[in-house]
């Protein structure tokens, strides 16, 4: 499955109904660190990254939080 990650084309091994935000996250090995998520220009809240799913030809973009002084 191929979608664009935060502007660039990015290939997921996946099933053809899609992964979860979730399972996505997980893949792209950035840590524990939280993350904001948009999907198709929508913000996706966190309490939902179990039960949405990114399909082939989907945009996301994933920001990772950090904070410091």
């Amino acid at each position: 499955m191929t979608v664009t990650l935060n502007g660039k084309s990015f290939e997921v091994d996946a099933p053809a109904e899609g992964v979860t935000i979730s399972n996505f996250v997980s893949r792209l090995e950035i840590g524990q660190a939280p993350v904001l998520v948009e999907l198709n220009g929508e913000a996706i809240l966190t309490r939902e990254f179990d039960s949405r799913q990114i399909k082939d030809g989907d945009t996301v973009e994933v920001i990772r939080m950090v904070a410091g002084g």
